[in-house]
């Protein structure tokens, strides 16, 4: 098998336990609160060995800048978290799934209005299909719609997420194992004075499925995603986590019997057309 193939391997693998996430936030009895904890928990002791078994200095690089940085990006990616966790208990695994899928949009937006970044206008034809495809996702406009609320939830995750990846380019030449180890330590603290106190309230089996969440949907997910670079180019590699919709909304489909409507179906079309189509990397953390 050449590295290519290997690489090519690694990254579907890690899209696969990417689109699990939502499947073990329907699963895990617990609050979005205390699920985001406990990924955060076990992620970093599973980064922490990989750091160690990979010889990977975490602290290396880290001046005033870089942690300010990180501090942002972490309080980014907790509100990230927690929100989709909201918007799969809310409205499903597919419904949070797309939602969050919609986040290449707001990246483009992002980098617009607040870095006055040149967006193209195959950019804002992509922003318009994401558009046109949460439309479509929507249930109903009605606010008491469960689907509806999760459907707000998981656009919120995808902001939140943009968010992140436009923070994480200030820390491009930090390592990928460092800053994921960072950002969950720092998931970690905030989470904590809310997040503790649920988990010893979680049965035998959220405890395994979380530990599951946090090491393997995490820390190896993302290892598998930076390993993958090593042999194949980026924007490969990006193609293929674009498509953990796909695996999240099959997932649903197959585990819990979440049937899309053919409206819901055509918007996410839309919303993974607009995700796998090429621009710029900007990374990867759901």
């Amino acid at each position: 098998m050449t590295p290519r193939h290997k690489g090519l391997i690694s990254a579907h693998i890690a899209a696969v336990f990417f689109g699990l996430t939502g499947v073990f936030g329907h699963v895990i009895h617990a609050s979005p609160m205390t699920i985001t904890f406990g990924r955060a928990l076990f992620a970093v002791l599973a980064l922490y060995g990989v750091a160690r078994y990979l010889r990977t200095s975490l602290v290396r690089g880290l001046d005033r800048r870089s942690c300010l940085s990180l501090v942002c990006s972490g309080v980014a990616l907790t509100v990230h978290w927690v929100t989709f966790f909201m918007a799969v208990k809310t409205g499903g695994i597919a419904i949070a799934t797309l939602g969050f899928a919609s986040f290449p949009a707001f990246i483009t937006l992002l980098e617009r209005v607040v870095l006055k970044d040149q967006v193209n206008m195959v950019d804002w034809v992509l922003v318009a299909l994401v558009m046109s495809g949460l439309i479509l996702v929507t249930p109903a406009i009605d606010l008491n719609n469960a689907g509806t609320i999760g459907l707000f939830w998981g656009v919120l995750s995808a902001i939140t997420f943009a968010t992140l990846a436009l923070i994480n380019r200030s820390l491009a030449r930090l390592n990928a194992i460092q800053i994921a180890f960072c950002q969950n330590l720092i998931v970690l603290a905030l989470c904590l004075p809310l997040g503790l106190g649920g988990m010893a309230m979680l049965s035998d089996s959220s405890l395994l499925w979380l530990i599951v969440l946090g090491v393997i949907c995490t820390a190896l997910s993302h290892f598998l995603f930076v390993h993958s670079l090593r042999s194949i180019p980026a924007r490969s590699a990006g193609l293929i986590i674009a498509l953990e919709p796909v695996y999240a909304i099959a997932f649903a489909l197959v585990l819990f019997n979440e049937q899309p409507t053919l409206k819901m179906a055509l918007g996410a079309v839309l919303i993974i057309a607009a995700a796998i189509c090429p621009r710029k990397q900007t990374g990867h953390a759901t």
